[in-house]
């Protein structure tokens, strides 16, 4: 089991701030960063390597995904107004609980991932990180779990469905192994050049093809023109439930809430504090990403948009031309939460021990064999599991109202408790963590209603089987 800090760290940064009137906190900080640099680079296996343009490839290898390709339904439900509201409420405050984030992160160099931030966020609680630690890995192994169930069925989408969905999943299952076993954020950067870049031209391909067909193939209220013409609208249409618009508002949530794995992210940067680049290239990519393509698609796909909008397309070729490339992103997505999870368990394993950052048989065997674990029972839950879709928005309502605003607004308060209203800009920092704060609080309690009845209504009906050879594709 790890420490909960990095005592040698901490004993270094008590003697600097010691001489705290000598030196401002900005050098602290420094003096702290290059101290633990300085310590990862004299391993045979160097994490703290990645600079900020490649952050800033990995952060967008990780945002720009197939949850992009659900927000035209998540507008279908909620129509104009109050889905781009919530798109852009959901950007503006992403952006700013990012911020937070770092700047508490710069505080305490010595986080090393999201339940080290809960340990400080919470007070140097130990049940904090031991809480945050069972969120980590239920959150992460599930979305892996999403991601083998995509690759599935991309899989049988392509090949009109030519084996069973099974065998499928353990394609896409063996392919994440291999694709996770570098132990480097700085290697898998590289792959996540690959991902976002595959993801953008399918998108692309999408709004081509649903800009030049005739009319949309099907939605969930039939097929074309089973529902009328395709018509938008602004506000929600008559009919529309409380579960249903609260599902829309997690899926567009849940897209914009990847900062359980930021403090990774920025524990392995070489100069961490210039996270904050890297931050700014990717809100401008998924400003543009998570708001434009998604309008568009809503606007030719109307009141049929599916989630992914691929299966709103009425040609089975446009259908497959713009699905394959998401095999792509599907499966580097998985290997990054594959990597962040696997470090966690890996360092509580293997400790300060030499096997923790040399190329050891045995350092080597441990990795392989924690990594095959999660990809594992990732298969495992994306096979028993009989809605992968609605399960995510009970993640998005439980694990996103913590990791995407109630964290950040603690950590907030532990940085500036005394002075929250010492000024004018203050106070208005201040009040908005408060809204932080409601908003995940809102989240965890009718946000986690609504997820719970979805996966009820799926129960009430038929319910797939496990490990099911039924075709799943689009």
């Amino acid at each position: 089991m790890t420490d909960y800090n990095n005592e040698e760290v901490v004993k270094t940064q008590s003697k600097v701030n010691d001489t705290e009137a000598q030196s401002s906190d900005t050098e602290s900080t420094t003096y702290v960063i290059n101290t633990l640099v300085n310590e990862d680079h004299e391993h045979e296996i160097k994490l703290r390597t990645m600079t900020w343009q490649r952050a800033a490839w990995l952060l967008a290898g990780d945002q720009v995904c197939l949850a992009i390709m659900a927000q035209s339904w998540s507008l279908s439900v909620l129509g104009w107004v109050p889905g781009i509201i919530t798109m852009v409420l959901s950007g503006i405050l992403f952006y700013i609980t990012s911020l937070t984030m770092h700047k508490f992160i710069m505080k305490h160099p010595q986080i090393k991932d999201i339940c080290d931030f809960g340990y400080y966020a919470f007070g140097k609680s130990k049940i904090a990180y031991e809480f945050t630690a069972i969120m980590l890995l239920l959150n992460n192994i599930m979305l892996i779990g999403f991601h083998i169930l995509t690759g599935a069925k991309v899989i049988n989408t392509l090949s009109d469905h030519s084996m069973c969905t099974v065998i499928f999943s353990v394609i896409a299952t063996i392919m994440g192994i291999v694709l996770s076993l570098p132990r480097t954020l700085n290697h898998v950067s590289f792959m996540s050049m690959f991902s976002a870049a595959c993801m953008g031209i399918a998108i692309l391909l999408f709004l081509i093809f649903a800009g030049t067909e005739d009319h949309p193939g099907y939605g969930y209220n039939g097929i074309y023109p089973k529902a009328g013409p395709v018509h938008t609208y602004a506000f929600p249409p008559e009919g529309t439930t409380w579960v249903a618009a609260m599902n829309a508002v997690l899926n567009i949530t849940f897209l914009w809430v990847p900062q359980i794995l930021f403090p990774t992210f920025i524990a392995e940067m070489e100069r961490p504090q210039d996270f904050p680049k890297a931050l700014a290239v990717l809100a401008g990519i998924s400003g543009f990403l998570f708001i434009v393509p998604p309008a568009i698609g809503f606007r030719y796909l109307g009141q049929y948009a599916t989630a992914p909008a691929f299966g709103s397309l009425s040609s089975i070729v446009h259908k497959k031309a713009s699905f394959a490339f998401v095999i792509v992103p599907t499966i580097i997505i998985g290997t990054i939460y594959s990597n962040v999870s696997a470090k966690f368990v890996y360092g509580r394993i293997m400790g300060k021990s030499r096997h923790a950052h040399s190329n050891t048989v045995l350092g080597w065997g441990v990795w392989v064999a924690v990594t095959a674990a999660i990809w594992f029972i990732g298969f495992i839950f994306a096979e028993v599991i009989p809605s992968m879709g609605d399960f995510l928005s009970l993640l998005g309502a439980a694990f996103d109202s913590f990791f995407g605003f109630i964290f950040f607004a603690f950590a907030y308060w532990q940085m500036y408790r005394g002075n929250l209203f010492s000024s004018f800009t203050r106070s208005v920092k201040t009040v908005t963590h408060l809204f932080i704060m409601l908003c995940g609080l809102f989240l965890l309690g009718p946000g986690l209603y609504a997820a719970v009845e979805a996966i009820k209504d799926d129960y009430s009906g038929a319910v797939k089987p496990a490990f099911s050879c039924a075709n799943v594709a689009i």
